[in-house]
């Protein structure tokens, strides 16, 4: 295709002769979650969550996500933390960090959506009879977490319930100016999916201070549960339901 006035706009991005990622939407076969969830330090959750979204208590989910089989993203995997949040009487979490090993996914998030990806080099494995997962941020390692692998069968409806959670992020896209032209919490939602299967089991994690990847920053006072859950699913695009430049 000629790449004149008129066919321009037609692109989604960048560079135009070879895009950074193809049209959504994208179908993961085969997504693999573990999810540690902790309870933190009331004050420093606070400090994380940006209004109006309420905390509803003080806990945080760590995640690691193996992504093996995404149509036009190829495969990779993917790591942060997620916060039970309540807004407009409706719960949901926030996506606080992400941390990814893959350019498109990363790109295509941010731009298209409003994920908060950052590069990053999380693994998931099994480790003889443990589920692990870490994190590096460049050289080091600034999470490890670790569960028995296959304890106690789950209910897939729960898990369904717990992945489909309403979620929130914050959009911003500034002008040429350096001005910010969109500043709004946004939400989306995962309605097409597939439980393959669903665990728990006991966990552990740490978490080690980073000045660019401050995770430890929402410190581990106490493991409060961990699930393993094997999906297939599509993701949703996000709308927006709230809009910071309006308010300022």
């Amino acid at each position: 295709m000629k790449i004149d006035v008129s066919n321009i706009a037609k692109n989604l991005t960048t560079p135009l002769t070879a895009p950074a990622y193809p049209m959504p939407p994208y179908k993961f076969i085969n997504r693999e979650y573990l999810t540690i969830t902790y309870r933190t330090d009331e004050k420093a959750l606070r400090e994380a969550v940006p209004e109006p979204l309420e905390i509803i208590k003080p806990l945080v989910k760590f995640e690691v996500m193996w992504m093996p089989d995404v149509s036009g993203l190829g495969a990779y995997t993917e790591s942060g933390q997620v916060i039970p949040v309540r807004f407009n009487g409706e719960e949901g979490d926030y996506i606080h960090s992400m941390y990814v090993d893959n350019f498109p996914a990363i790109a295509s998030g941010r731009e298209l959506t409003a994920y908060p990806k950052k590069l990053g080099s999380p693994k998931l494995y099994i480790d003889s009879d443990t589920l692990v997962g870490t994190l590096d941020y460049g050289t080091m390692r600034i999470a490890n977490a670790t569960m028995g692998y296959k304890h106690v069968e789950t209910d897939k409806e729960q898990a369904k319930k717990e992945i489909c959670r309403p979620t929130f992020m914050v959009k911003m896209t500034t002008d040429y100016e350096g001005n910010l032209s969109i500043c709004d919490l946004v939400r989306t939602q995962i309605t097409d999916i597939t439980i393959k299967e669903a665990w728990t089991g006991p966990a552990r994690l740490q978490l080690f201070e980073h000045a660019l990847a401050p995770l430890a920053d929402l410190p581990v006072l106490e493991v409060v549960s961990a699930s393993h859950i094997l999906t297939d699913l599509t993701l949703n695009a996000a709308q927006p339901v709230y809009n910071y430049l309006e308010e300022k």
